[in-house]
């Protein structure tokens, strides 16, 4: 049995350690200060847009491996000081301007001169924050990412985060309806994978279930960015999968002031869902002050599908936010505050929820949705074998379910930077999220859920000392979630969590090694319930070597911890998000991970490709086991342990055939197995594929594709197998660049054959497909 814990010792226990952890890091800060004697040099040049040979202004430069950055000024005009003597990459963009890489050797007291002239390009130089803390471009990282940024955000707007990334290389969306999407990442999902917003979690229940979504509305969004594998090290034990992280604008990104308006403006509609929507968000820059607002809101009807309209699949999204920050040389400091609000229908939940209050029930209440693969490939469309037609019976019974969301969020970053020690930089952030959601049947709640949390995050940067170059830091967490009503699975539940980590990485010209490790402890404490404690170390080890021009080679190690969720732990009874009966088991043991993976990269001017091959293997990996039984029209099943392997890959190639037409490639598959008994994981992603060509005209881009998946016949217990299918897509987008604006009109043209095809990792596929022939229109304007 797990120790028990009195609560005082338990409270003790935590406020003191985490006063220790502030303690120690802050004279590990005060001690680092000694100046070294060494001779910096710099880098300074002019950007222009290369179509006009106008200067451009607010163009990021950034500097690798060394993660510093800078903006042109009004006259094109950057200068990066304090670097020292060494090898630099160095690139410069804006949006989907982008200017190429170049090698520059910085000497010792002396300035390098590089210049950009930005184009239009169909490859973008992806930058990424979210793997070591530092700003880099997408290709120097060790781990496999993918980032997306405003233009293609406003492009991809949806009610769901899901749908935003689905269809990335290794990425699917989960979903109980539209909206509530939410990423798989290389197979993994719910607490396995860590939802952010500028580095530290949201504080939604989006993991718990299959019917909870995620608040962020994409179209208001800086960037938005995907860290595939174990992301352990930085972000703590639920990153085991991989990370996204929201980032909510320039300002988050780099923390410097900048001299008048930017901001942008864009709106949005389209038809198969009834959708529109619009964003606006301004930064103002005054001296050393700067001051930002936006908001974003969308909404959509009932999606029509080649069989007719999903009923109650609607969604109603909004966001506003407003903050302000002040930025010198030496220190800074920001504040802002966040909300968020929504409703979305839960389509078909009604119809499990009322065989949950009968006491007359069998386990065939979906049985006749049993569909013959086949069917998905007639055209026709008559589906006549199918019984999910909305005529039948279980509609009149059905009560409507709706889930009603808000959340505040508020959040205070200060630091210290360009400091002469060991120490070159402190980061300090703390931000406290109030999310409340409401499940409603026939408008009226049923279950109220409320999750409120208190997250800090320190992190050092160290000075470049010849080779050396890292990150260390230390994080923690308050957690108080209570759930009222109905369906109040689990008990109120208070969680702490504080943890230590580290990530250095070392520079040898020919190769680069990147380690690292993290301690943490978890800690939950139920109502009723014997508290538990977990402690872990998660480490990795990374290298990597450019192969050839333009080429490179990563491999990755990586040893990870989780913590079991607290739902894992104490949830019982029928949770109709995950349409099971749930049983917790408050024994559970820690999951550790040991991986690796394998990458190989290309890009020059005229190819850019990348696959990757990982493998994982869970010990004690936390899974719904089936007993058999049926309880309140649910199959019941124990949360139960054993070990996982996950084998997969995910490959993309883009090849400029000519200067105006690019052929884009890609692929991803995954295979997940409990290895005792060979069975395949729940709602695995199939094998998948992409082909598509790139016709570039100017500013214009037209970029038919051709989306395919094959069976999925590798099911878990209660599964059934999906069909395969095949589903074409036209994009076409025209740019218009001016020296302080950028316009962009963008047209999507989805499914254009109203093809029926389901997505297997639905928990509904069998009664909703996806949605059927539409059209979506975006206009962006980004001024600077």
């Amino acid at each position: 049995m797990p120790p028990v814990v009195p609560a005082a010792t338990g409270r003790y226990f935590i406020v003191k350690t985490h006063f220790s952890i502030l303690k120690t890091f802050s004279l590990a800060a005060v001690m680092a200060l000694p100046m070294w004697a060494q001779q910096d040099g710099s880098i300074r040049g002019t950007v222009t847009i290369e179509t006009s040979g106008r200067p451009l202004h607010h163009a990021t430069i950034l500097v690798s491996p060394a993660g510093r950055q800078a903006e042109s000024n009004e006259d094109g005009e950057y200068e990066i000081t304090g670097l020292p003597p060494g090898t630099y990459s160095i690139t410069a963009h804006m949006h989907s301007l982008s200017g190429g890489r170049q090698t520059v050797q910085v000497q010792s007291g002396q300035t390098a001169v590089v210049d950009f002239a930005l184009a239009l390009s169909p490859v973008r130089t992806e930058i990424v924050v979210s793997a070591t803390e530092r700003e880099q471009v997408a290709f120097d990282s060790f781990q496999t990412t993918n980032s997306l940024d405003a233009i293609e955000l406003t492009e991809r707007s949806a009610a769901g985060m899901g749908d935003v990334l689905d269809r990335l290389p290794g990425i699917h969306k989960r979903s109980f309806g539209p909206g509530n999407t939410r990423p798989v990442i290389r197979g993994f999902d719910g607490d396995r994978v860590l939802i952010m917003q500028d580095g530290l979690p949201t504080g939604t229940l989006s993991s718990q279930s299959g019917d909870h979504g995620e608040s962020i509305e994409a179209s208001s969004l800086e960037r938005l960015e995907v860290v595939k594998g174990p992301a352990t090290l930085l972000y703590g034990s639920n990153a085991l999968g991989g990370v996204v992280n929201a980032v909510t604008g320039h300002h988050m990104a780099h923390q410097h002031p900048h001299q008048g308006v930017r901001g942008y403006l864009s709106g949005f509609g389209g038809s198969g869902n009834g959708q529109g929507g619009g964003a606006a968000g301004f930064e103002v820059g005054v001296g050393n002050w700067l001051m930002w607002g936006n908001g974003s809101g969308q909404r959509t009807g009932d999606y029509r599908t080649p069989i007719g309209v999903i009923d109650n699949s609607h969604t109603r999204l909004t966001n506003s936010s407003a903050g302000a920050g002040w930025y010198g040389e030496k220190t800074f400091f920001d504040f802002g505050y966040r909300y968020d609000e929504g409703r979305y229908g839960v389509p078909f939940a009604g119809r499990f929820h009322s065989h949950g209050h009968d006491d007359d029930h069998d386990d065939d209440d979906h049985d006749d949705d049993d569909h013959d693969d086949d069917d998905h490939d007639d055209d026709d469309h008559d589906d006549d074998d199918h019984d999910d037609d909305h005529d039948d019976d279980h509609d009149e019974e059905e009560e409507p379910i709706d889930l009603r969301f808000r959340r505040h969020n508020v959040r205070f970053s200060g630091g210290f930077r360009n400091l002469d020690g060991f120490v070159s930089a402190f980061r300090m952030s703390v931000n406290y999220s109030d999310w409340q959601h409401e499940e409603l049947e026939d408008s009226n709640p049923e279950t109220i859920f409320r999750n409120q949390q208190v997250v800090y995050r320190g992190v050092f940067d160290q000075r470049r000392v010849g080779n050396l170059t890292g990150t260390f830091g230390f994080q923690g967490i308050h957690r108080d979630y209570k759930v009222t009503g109905a369906e109040a699975l689990a008990p109120p539940v208070k969680q702490n969590g504080i943890a230590l980590f580290t990530l250095q990485e070392m520079d040898f010209e020919k190769f680069r090694v990147q380690l690292g490790g993290r301690f943490d402890n978890n800690r939950y404490d139920p109502v009723g319930l014997e508290n538990r404690s977990f402690n872990g170390f998660s480490g990795a080890a990374g290298l990597y070597v450019p192969t050839w021009t333009g080429g490179a080679a990563v491999i990755n190690y990586t040893h990870s911890y989780r913590a079991p969720a607290l739902e894992e732990l104490y949830n019982r009874g029928p949770h109709v998000g995950n349409l099971t009966y749930e049983i917790g088991n408050p024994n559970l043991e820690r999951e550790l991970s040991n991986g690796i993976e394998f990458g190989l990269r290309h890009q020059t001017g005229r190819v850019r490709g990348e696959v990757n091959v990982f493998n994982y293997r869970i010990g004690n990996f936390v899974y719904l086991a089936p007993t058999g039984d049926i309880d309140d029209g649910l199959p019941e099943a124990e949360y139960s342990q054993g070990t996982s392997r996950f084998t997969g890959t995910e490959m993309g190639l883009d090849v400029g055939l000519t200067r105006n037409v690019w052929l884009n490639l890609g692929a991803d598959y995954v295979n997940a197995k409990l290895v005792a008994t060979d069975q395949p994981l729940p709602r695995m992603p199939p094998l998948r594929g992409r082909t598509g060509l790139d016709f570039r005209f100017g500013g214009l881009s037209i970029k038919p594709e051709l989306i395919m998946a094959s069976n999925q016949d590798r099911t878990f217990e209660n599964e059934t197998s999906t069909a395969g299918y095949a589903v074409a897509n036209l994009r076409a987008s025209y740019t218009l660049t001016q020296q302080h604006a950028m316009h962009i009109f963008a047209v999507n043209y989805f499914n254009m054959g109203d093809r029926l095809y389901r997505n297997h990792l639905s928990f509904i596929k069998d009664l909703a497909p996806e949605i059927g022939r539409g059209v979506r229109f975006t206009y962006t304007v980004r001024f600077f």
